[in-house]
């Protein structure tokens, strides 16, 4: 596997910055190298890319600081989270100083009235759901991981409740964001409307910490449903299961989840998560709403995937019963994995208009089925979005070679569709060619930010735009 490499040298740390980071963090700074290999890898496939040193960062005066004084050495600077990303947006790919937000985890102000709340980027989303337990609210966005919400925001993260509530980008209300000469903004507000000049706060959401680094996070919340009730449907063929989808969201049911995985996924999962499930084309649903609502929600959808050849739905109601259902959909990466013990997983996706998303899926599997891949589907599809996971020896450049035409193909056919080359997996340096060939002059513009706000190219280089 190669890395893309960006157009600026490697920088060197010198011992004058050196100094001035443990000066400044004590032994919160530090260059040893298993911690630096750690924070130079995500998920992906992609080929680890180490910084030359690790910063631990507690506030906002201290990220500033930090950027301050790697501006001043022009060391580039890579934020971090949790590092659960998937497609290389934490590598080091000029070296650098990575600041690790991890320690930032103050949840700073909870309004139960006005249904929003302020955390520290280092807040991880599982965390911020534990403290608004007896609160009866909660926030929805689930990617799988317990990412950080501050890594949430930077990736205009979603998952598996977006179909109903939205990704991150509707749920951010605004940030504090550190920038690259250590200027501290604040964007955005508490008010659920404004018209007041330009919207940074979108601009920095979904940015991967290519023109700032995001601190502070204020979000929308939302009450817990009445009823909650989870439902796992089989098909005899994929196109029954995406039918069904296309048509219960046409017709406006509003449930909160559907997710697709199809006979190869199934049964990775029941073989990692000890289930039992139809190894055939399968959907989870999730219902939310009053206990009236949930029923005749359920029933519609239903009624809907018998008409495409859906077998009878098997429910999980209680709340362990739907915790251990979910779980298993945020394990089908790690249940992919294991179909192939010794492998790497090369993660893709795409999102198409929910009108294509039958044609983009049976093309795709088609494709599969004359390979020799290995790739299990999941997807959100309620919203168009669906992900392969090429199982594969990284060290076979014949895999690698197919893996890597297949997603191709794979994106090209989306892009065709009206559709993106990622609905949330992000570009890093992995999809960026992709950006350029979906975002044509827009491309360039993007180019033009990324230098207004980080004329030194600083922040995150290599990533997203090329500079």
């Amino acid at each position: 596997m190669t890395v893309i490499a960006t157009t600026q040298p490697r920088a060197a740390l010198t011992e004058e910055a050196r100094a001035e980071l443990s000066a400044l963090l004590g032994d919160r700074f530090t260059t040893s190298l298993p911690v630096r290999e750690h924070h130079g890898k995500d998920e992906s496939y992609h080929t680890p890319c180490p910084p030359d040193g690790v910063a631990f960062a507690n506030s906002t005066e201290e990220v500033s600081a930090i950027v301050k004084i790697c501006a001043k050495h022009k060391l580039p600077i890579i934020p971090f989270g949790t590092g659960t990303s998937l497609e290389g947006g934490i590598a080091a790919l000029a070296g650098g100083i990575t600041i690790d937000l991890s320690g930032m985890q103050q949840i700073l102000r909870v309004s139960a009235e006005d249904l929003d709340v302020t955390v520290q980027a280092g807040v991880t989303r599982k965390q911020l759901n534990e403290h608004l337990r007896d609160t009866g609210l909660f926030f929805p966005i689930d990617p799988g991981a317990n990412a950080s919400l501050g890594g949430m925001s930077a990736t205009r993260a979603s998952g598996t409740n977006a179909v109903r509530y939205g990704t991150m980008r509707e749920n951010v209300l605004g940030l504090t964001v550190v920038l690259a000469d250590g200027r501290v903004i604040k964007t955005g507000g508490r008010a659920r409307k404004s018209a007041a000049g330009y919207d940074l706060t979108r601009l920095f959401v979904g940015s991967e910490g290519t023109l700032g680094i995001i601190t502070e996070v204020t979000l929308k919340l939302y009450g817990i449903p009445e009823a909650i009730s989870s439902a796992v449907c089989a098909f005899p063929t994929i196109k029954g299961a995406v039918d069904t989808v296309i048509q219960t969201i046409q017709v406006g049911v509003p449930v909160a989840r559907i997710e697709l995985l199809d006979e190869v996924q199934i049964d990775a999962v029941n073989k990692y998560s000890k289930l039992d499930y139809a190894v055939a084309p399968t959907l989870f649903f999730e219902f939310h709403g009053t206990e009236a609502g949930v029923k005749e929600q359920a029933e519609m959808v239903a009624a809907i995937a018998a008409e495409h050849g859906g077998m009878e739905f098997a429910w999980a109601t209680r709340p362990e019963d739907r915790s251990k259902l979910w779980q298993a959909r945020h394990d089908a990466y790690y249940a992919a994995l294991a179909l192939r013990p010794g492998s790497k997983g090369w993660p893709t996706d795409v999102c198409v208009p929910i009108s294509r998303l039958a044609d983009c899926i049976l093309e795709t599997k088609q494709d599969l089925a004359e390979s020799n891949m290995l790739a299990p589907m999941v997807g959100h599809v309620g919203d168009g979005n669906f992900h392969l996971v090429y199982v594969l020896d990284p060290e076979n450049p014949a895999e690698l070679a197919e893996a890597q035409r297949l997603a191709d193909k794979m994106v090209g056919r989306a892009l065709a569709m009206g559709g993106t080359c990622t609905g949330e997996h992000g570009i890093g340096y992995g999809k960026m060619a992709f950006l350029e060939q979906e975002a044509g002059e827009a491309f360039a513009v993007m180019g033009d930010l990324k230098r207004a706000f980080d004329p030194d190219n600083l922040l995150n280089p290599g990533k997203v735009v090329r500079v």
